[in-house]
């Protein structure tokens, strides 16, 4: 080598140690536990679409031009951590919707809470996006939706995506990445979800809304749309839905012992290298936050935290103004891995 080339034992050792600790470690990796599709989970809607993996921990979703497909889990929890694995259909997906979600609508049809991860299609070429939303206590009208595009192609491979839900806390995941918290204040009273819930998946047609708004429709043409979902997760304490329909004894006390367990796990608490994260990821890829949406809501809800400087990225509709940086952010094309975390999201490790 070129003598002047060459370069102090030092610098490299620290040129090493610097791209280890920002490319090379997971951050915060999950402590997941899975469980097959059938301990867990049963079909929901379009059986002759949903169509368990061979070897047992999975299912994949399709959405032909008859129907789409949905599975739930067998128990309804009180609090609890729900995630999966998913591979998104890819090409053309105008339309469709992917969700992963927990709810309790068909047990209280008009007190129904729900936490909701929804992937929205796009025409070809463009990427998917998702929302993230919240409501309790059946309020629909005042729903906390945020939407976001993804640091890479959710079609390519499998990434987890979680719901943590405590008395007082709800985090959403990516991978291991958390990109939204909600904690509970008094403020919120029965907006802040409070009764069991089931988890669901489905795939079905939105095209009155998925896609800027009801432009694009779904395309048959490029049916069938497959989800692929794999590697479930459910943590917490089981409730029999026929109990809650006859009966209004208040299961808290009977869950209590694994809710403590749930709220002392990992993923319940959010490291400084966690929070880093999340807020690398919120302003690189958050485009529309409900708290910033002073036409919907003139007065903020309770648990927003207004950052000012934060706040002038975003006009009065809550969308993030053009030109912003994730607009000019291309899609990665290869699959993430853990260490994505550390190299795109933020190198906060140092």
């Amino acid at each position: 080598m070129d003598s002047s080339l060459r370069f102090p034992s030092s610098f490299v050792f620290y040129f090493l140690l610097f791209t280890t600790a920002t490319a090379g470690a997971p951050a915060d990796p999950l402590d997941v536990g899975t469980i097959p599709f059938s301990d867990g989970f049963r079909h929901l809607f379009g059986e002759s679409n949903c169509a368990p993996s061979v070897d047992g921990r999975g299912v994949r979703l399709l959405l032909d031009r008859f129907t789409g497909a949905g599975f739930t889990s067998s128990d309804m929890y009180r609090h609890g951590f729900y995630s999966a694995k998913i591979k998104l259909p890819s090409d053309h997906t105008a339309g469709v919707v992917v969700a992963f979600y927990t709810s309790n609508g068909d047990v209280f049809e008009k007190t129904h809470d729900e936490l909701d991860i929804e992937f929205l299609g796009n025409i070809r070429g463009k990427k998917w996006r998702f929302q993230t939303n919240v409501y309790g206590n059946g309020s629909t009208h005042r729903g906390r939706e945020e939407r976001y595009t993804l640091w890479f192609d959710p079609t390519e491979d499998f990434h987890r995506y979680s719901i943590l839900w405590t008395p007082d806390i709800i985090i959403f995941y990516v991978d291991e990445v958390p990109i939204r918290q909600i904690r509970k204040v008094e403020a919120m009273g029965g907006d802040y979800p409070s009764k069991p819930m089931s988890l669901y998946a489905t795939i079905w047609d939105a095209s009155d809304w998925a896609t800027s708004g009801g432009r694009f429709k779904v395309n048959y043409k490029y049916a069938p749309f497959t989800a692929h979902f794999t590697d479930l997760s459910l943590e917490g304490c089981p409730v029999d839905p026929a109990i809650l329909r006859s009966s209004s004894t208040d299961v808290a006390p009977a869950c209590s012992v694994a809710t403590t367990s749930l709220a002392s796990k990992a993923y319940s608490i959010l490291t400084p290298r966690r929070r880093a994260a999340m807020n690398r990821f919120r302003q690189r890829y958050m485009y529309y936050y409900y708290c910033y949406d002073s036409i919907r809501y003139p007065v903020p809800p309770p648990e927003c935290v207004i950052d000012t400087a934060e706040r002038v990225r975003y006009h009065d509709t809550g969308r993030l103004k053009f030109g912003s940086s994730h607009r000019r952010r291309p899609w990665r094309t290869t699959a993430a891995p853990s260490y994505y975390v550390n190299a795109d999201i933020g190198a906060y490790t140092m």
